[in-house]
């Protein structure tokens, strides 16, 4: 039987790790417990914070005890691990309200009942300590000539270290030091830029307990055209359904580019690999069958299997796709059947059916709806070919819209590009 360290590896999640073999060894052995740190700068996680999410997943499916620590004391300096610029510097009430939002959020992929995980805060041990007692225990282990070889700390001293920041590797090791002691945790996980910070924890706690601690991070995870996970020309696409609703969500991941969808399915599904190896022999309609089961798959995780169904029914009912072809990923939940949908997950606009009669402009319906800023941007995406009306391109950029463009539910389908669409309706 594979155990989570063999899925890790298959899936695509392990970057770096302090020994292969002996983490291998360990989570063969036994239960083990783990963490991953999580940065309350916002009141929502995004999509690039989905990695870290879906780990701690495994390990608590495969019998381990995930921590997920919430940063609320390190939060209060900020870390300078993959960034040019100091972060903004919060006051501890935002930090604090921060966490507990992020603490809500986290429950929705983890179990935290009976102590099958743990919701930390490192908050409730880094602002007690004492600096002189910190300085002389834990300061008294770490070079200053290898703080600064780190890649965390060499990107920032190019436009300057501040001494807040300097002091940021020393608490993340801190903490690892702490869960060690006082929650047994053996593994530290995270992203590839805090592989300095990792093996910082680890090397601490060999010199203070004389015991081995090991540590992982996870690739950067970009698309097929080089976007970084989390940004998209629309902006962030959180989590959480107040900042992108399901629908949009969804939307999201249907839109993965070819090349993504069978490494997609593998990082942020449960899917077994197996199905999901049968992807990279998809083309044409059955490719898109698979990004339609990586979007239901990955919105019924986040929002839940109702919001998932909602949006995948909206998006069905809204621009029609082709027939579902069979047999593709056959565990998947996603429904086989449409049925009545909920319209209002979809952007839309009402427009009165007499404005239609008299024809409206393309440019100003392309305006009016949000998917351009102006008449000007409207009228040159209309030039440079990139406007559709139920999927015909629009030629002429003050071509009439009438109502014989709506279908037999009053309904008009407009595309920006290949992925922005609105839904007008004719009342």
């Amino acid at each position: 039987m594979k155990n989570v360290y063999d899925v890790f590896m298959e899936r695509g999640f392990v970057e770096q790790a302090t020994d292969d073999q002996a983490i291998s060894q360990l989570l063969d052995r036994q239960e083990i417990t783990c963490y991953i740190g999580f940065d309350p700068t916002a009141t929502s996680l995004h999509i690039g914070s989905l990695v870290p999410i879906m780990a701690l997943a495994h390990m608590q499916r495969h019998g381990h005890h995930p921590i997920a620590l919430i940063g609320g004391g390190t939060g209060l300096i900020g870390d300078p691990s993959g960034k040019t610029e100091m972060r903004q510097v919060l006051t501890r009430q935002q930090i604090d309200y921060n966490a507990q939002c992020l603490q809500q959020q986290l429950s929705r992929y983890l179990d935290f009942a009976e102590g099958k995980a743990r919701l930390l805060n490192n908050a409730d041990w880094l602002t007690k300590l004492n600096y002189i007692e910190f300085l002389r225990d834990i300061g008294r282990h770490f070079s200053v000539n290898k703080m600064l070889a780190a890649e965390s700390y060499k990107i920032r001293l190019e436009k300057g270290l501040n001494f807040i920041e300097f002091n940021y590797m020393l608490l993340q090791a801190y903490d690892f030091l702490y869960l060690f002691k006082n929650h047994d945790c053996v593994m530290q996980m995270g992203g590839n830029d805090q592989w300095g910070n990792m093996l910082a924890g680890s090397d601490l706690i060999r010199r203070m307990e004389g015991k081995t601690a090991h540590s992982m991070t996870f690739p950067l995870i970009t698309t097929a055209a080089g976007h970084k996970m989390g940004k998209t020309e629309k902006g962030t696409v959180w989590l959480d359904a107040r900042l992108t609703s399901p629908y949009d969500y969804y939307q999201h991941w249907i839109n993965t580019e070819d090349e993504d969808v069978e490494r997609f399915l593998a990082l942020f599904t449960f899917l077994p690999i197996e199905e999901i190896r049968q992807v990279r022999a998809l083309t044409d309609v059955r490719l898109n069958m698979a990004k339609a089961v990586l979007a239901f798959e990955a919105t019924s995780i986040t929002h839940g299997e109702e919001d998932a169904t909602d949006a995948w029914q909206a998006s069905t009912r809204a621009f029609r796709p082709k027939p579902v072809a069979e047999g593709i990923l056959p565990s998947s939940t996603i429904p086989r059947k449409e049925s009545s949908a909920d319209l209002s997950a979809i952007p839309s606009l009402e427009k009165a059916r007499a404005a239609f009669e008299k024809g409206i402009p393309a440019y100003e319906l392309l305006h009016e709806t949000g998917l351009c800023s102006s008449r000007g941007e409207a009228r040159r995406l209309i030039e440079q070919g990139g406007a559709y009306i139920n999927d015909v391109q629009i030629v002429s950029y003050d071509e009439k819209i009438h109502m014989h463009h709506t279908d037999e539910l009053g309904m008009i389908r407009l595309r920006k590009g290949k992925k922005k669409h609105f839904l007008v309706i004719a009342k």
